[in-house]
């Protein structure tokens, strides 16, 4: 087990062509700055030829004020052909909930965030409907309204201005069933759905009415990244769980439930942790 830090850290995730001694200079470059690697794991993709890495090391001590370590790496990842984000542990997601009449998911990753299970703060929560106001008011979350007319992109508007003002760092659909147009994610793109089935079987609405009929023996649930092609984002957590003959329509709904729960949350706190990696359709999830 790597040896936990215990003040903050760099986190540095790396996406480039595969080539020989790509460990050893990305350990170089924290080496050669007096910083103290608490946590490494890499990844070469054969089938694209990319090879993928986390690495995360103390700021304590490192020889580079925070502010500059960009710059400095810029050179590095200029000569390996890198594309890279680097993120601190210190520095907190704001996160914004989105939700429609369900509860389920919502009320779990508000407990998880209360309960310190999740690294990140909820300022918002924004629905297309008042169902689930009194529940945010009870844990003294801001909860607003926007209602969505049919045939119209008008609560974009609102919403994406809701998201300036916050501050918001990533939108989570927790159970929010409204389509999120291209338009809306060209101009903010970081969000993550949770959808009721194992992905890519039974895309779009009312999937468990579509497992029941098919006579499937284990239903799922997917969490994703959302892009504008339906439920077909690059996936970041799934789970699934047997189902029988014995099994109605409500009862795959309460089981599906329950992995929503757990899936949503395990893929909130990959992101929020910053170990997740995509490239192209796919993502890398680092431990």
């Amino acid at each position: 087990m790597p040896r936990l830090a215990e003040g903050p850290t760099a986190i540095l995730l790396i996406r480039c062509p595969d080539q020989h001694g790509l460990v050893a200079r990305t350990a170089q470059f924290v080496a050669e700055r007096n910083g103290n690697v608490v946590h490494a794991d890499h990844h070469i993709d054969r089938a694209t030829g990319l090879f993928l890495m986390r690495m995360e090391w103390e700021l304590e001590g490192f020889d580079v004020e925070r502010s500059g370590i960009a710059a400095a790496f810029t050179p590095l990842a200029g000569a390996i052909g890198a594309t890279w984000r680097l993120h601190f542990s210190d520095v907190v997601r704001r996160v914004a909930v989105w939700v429609t009449k369900q509860d389920h998911c919502l009320g779990d990753l508000i407990l998880r965030r209360r309960n310190g299970e999740l690294r990140c703060e909820i300022p918002l929560v924004l629905s297309n409907h008042e169902v689930l106001g009194d529940l945010c008011r009870r844990f003294d979350i801001p909860f607003v309204h926007v209602p969505v007319a049919r045939g119209s992109d008008a609560h974009e508007a609102v919403q994406l201005a809701l998201l300036r003002e916050n501050a918001i760092d990533t939108v989570v659909l927790a159970k929010y069933m409204q389509i999120l147009s291209p338009r809306f994610l060209a101009q903010f793109d970081e969000v993550i759905n949770i959808h009721h089935s194992f992905l890519p079987a039974f895309a779009g609405a009312n999937p468990y009415v579509q497992a029941f009929e098919r006579g499937v023996k284990i239903i799922g649930a997917t969490a994703h990244y959302v892009t504008d092609q339906l439920d077909a984002g690059p996936i970041i957590e799934q789970d699934t769980v047997r189902i029988s003959h014995r099994d109605s329509v409500d009862d795959l709904i309460r089981k599906g439930k329950d992995l929503e729960r757990v899936v949503l949350a395990r893929a909130v706190r990959a992101h929020c942790e910053d170990r997740v990696l995509v490239h192209g359709n796919r993502t890398s999830v680092f431990d």
